[in-house]
């Protein structure tokens, strides 16, 4: 049974789409087509504005819907190699030109929070924004001390508009896994379970400046990557203040061909910043749209909103390394019995079958550059192969799996002849040596050296109380064994006397018998 505030949020999702014009799109679908006639009945029918293309109205229903319907438009606005042009153009302005709240509003959250006025804080503060998206807009501003930074604000009331739109996701997931076996193999209930607690962690700013900390640290020798510092005494859990950055937004790909950026070396850096938060580091960005990513001149990516960050179990990690190498390596069988043996397939799977299945599906793209590769066909393919052998999905991999598909749209747009595999392998190889190989194992064994020494002048004491307890354990064996010889000899003996018993109480039974038969009694007689 839905619940009466689910069920007003759908109606309320219905009347947005309506209101844009998007049923009838969502009516000239092939499954719809035949009750098309119903769009007559709708009153926005007769009210729509025609001049708007429909990219424009759906831009404009997820605006209207949210945060979390910005946040699924700005992911598939880096990928338009998977959608019509004019949809995909206007979806990029969900990255950030979402429509700005007031300055008013913003000045009564930056003071509310710091606990004195923007003068007192800032030397300079300008109300109109620099960028506004789906939780939060940026002002700039300069401090006392004549820093240049940017204050990112929360937008107000948003944790209530998430929570809303978070239970009718449970909602839909729950009735989807009731009456749809695949919801149910795709663990579509822990999938939203996943996405709530990554859109929830955006909203604590605080977490936000300490998670970029993170990275800027891990990064701070990098040529890479440039990651702006947090200004702390000004940051608090709806305001935060960090470094401003100047660069080129790295999907304004005209300013970057007139500045003379490094496109192939642009593309290969990403690919290889991706593996280094995710394998070296295990903390990576995973909201990398373009509205997030700038570009220093001539090769250096500037990153900035790090609200939503993922990183992997040991085992997760370890998986997905041995998976991507033995897919680059053309090696589909380990591919195949990893799967198996991490429980991502059913034991019963065999392995032959899914070797094929998987060499089929990943064959045709490789040695081929980005720009050769429909994603769409292969994500049908993916899917259709995932359903047949009925694997089901990781939802802790579920954020990794949108990063991943967000570099490789990044990379499409900056060099399309980009090989993603021979990017990658390299990177994967030389991983492995260092985590797995004998070097590694040496430098493992080091490290431990400190506790091992500390732990040294316990070991005679350790040693003497093995080897007390080994001789107390071996006289207890013996004691055991005894008592185990003589109960043996004393079940022999029970077990010889019960078995005369049972033979003299045998004969008594048959002598009677004798005793009292006809036959015996006429030959005595």
């Amino acid at each position: 049974m839905i619940r009466p505030k689910i069920l007003m949020r759908l109606i309320h999702i219905n009347w947005v789409m309506m209101t844009h014009g998007l049923d009838e799109i969502v009516l000239k679908t092939h499954l719809l087509r035949p009750i098309r006639y119903l769009a007559y009945f709708s009153p926005t029918f007769w009210f729509r504005k025609p001049t708007e293309s429909r990219g424009v109205r759906i831009r404009r229903t997820l605006e209207d819907l949210g945060p979390i319907y910005v946040k699924f438009g700005q992911t598939l606005s880096t990928r338009k190699d998977l959608l019509p042009e004019d949809i995909a153009e206007e979806l990029v302005k969900l990255q950030d030109r979402v429509p700005p709240f007031s300055a008013e509003t913003a000045r009564g959250i930056i003071e509310e929070q710091l606990g004195q006025s923007i003068e007192a804080a800032f030397d300079e503060f300008d109300p109109k924004p620099l960028a506004s998206a789906s939780v939060a807009q940026v002002h700039t501003a300069k401090l006392k001390t004549g820093e240049q930074v940017i204050v990112k604000v929360l937008r107000p009331d948003i944790e209530d508009k998430i929570h809303s739109d978070v239970g009718l996701l449970y909602e839909l997931a729950r009735l989807a896994e009731r009456f749809w076996s695949d919801a149910r193999r795709l663990r579509a209930t822990e999938v939203v379970a996943e996405f709530e607690k990554t859109i929830l962690d955006e909203l604590d700013l605080l977490r936000e400046a300490a998670n970029a900390s993170a990275i800027r640290n891990n990064f701070k020798k990098s040529d890479s990557l440039y990651i702006p510092e947090i200004h702390w005494p000004l940051t608090r859990r709806k305001v935060l203040v960090m470094e401003r950055i100047y660069g080129i937004p790295v999907g304004d790909i005209q300013a970057l061909r007139n500045g003379n950026a490094d496109f192939k070396k642009l593309a290969e850096r990403g690919v290889e910043i991706f593996f280094t938060q995710v394998f070296r580091d295990n903390f990576f960005h995973a909201d990398m749209h373009p509205g997030n990513i700038f570009v220093q001149l001539p090769d250096k990516y500037l990153a900035v909103d790090f609200g939503i960050v993922g990183s992997l179990s040991d085992t997760d990690q370890r998986y997905l390394a041995e998976n991507f190498l033995a897919f680059f390596n053309h090696d589909y069988r380990r591919v195949a019995q990893m799967h198996i043996e991490s429980g991502w397939v059913p034991p019963t799977t065999r392995v032959e079958e899914f070797e094929a299945a998987i060499r089929s599906v990943c064959e045709p793209i490789f040695e081929k550059p980005l720009k050769d590769i429909s994603f769409g066909l292969l994500l049908l393919r993916l899917f259709q192969t995932a359903r047949r052998f009925d694997m089901v999905v990781q939802p802790q991999l579920v954020l990794l799996q949108k990063t991943l598909l967000n570099i490789e749209g990044l990379g499409r747009q900056l060099y399309p002849d980009l090989d993603l595999w021979q990017t990658a392998k390299p990177f994967l190889e030389n991983w492995f040596k260092q985590r797995l190989g004998p070097a590694a194992k040496i430098k493992e064994l080091l490290s431990k050296l400190p506790e091992m020494t500390e732990q040294l002048p316990e070991f005679p004491a350790l040693i003497f109380q093995a080897l007390q307890s080994n001789a107390q354990m071996q006289q207890q064996i013996q004691q055991h064994n005894q008592e185990m010889l003589q109960l043996r000899k004393q079940l022999n003996r029970n077990n010889n006397r019960t078995l005369w018993a049972i033979l003299t109480g045998a004969l008594m039974v048959a002598g009677t018998i004798l005793l009292q038969s006809p036959l015996l009694a006429g030959f005595l007689g």
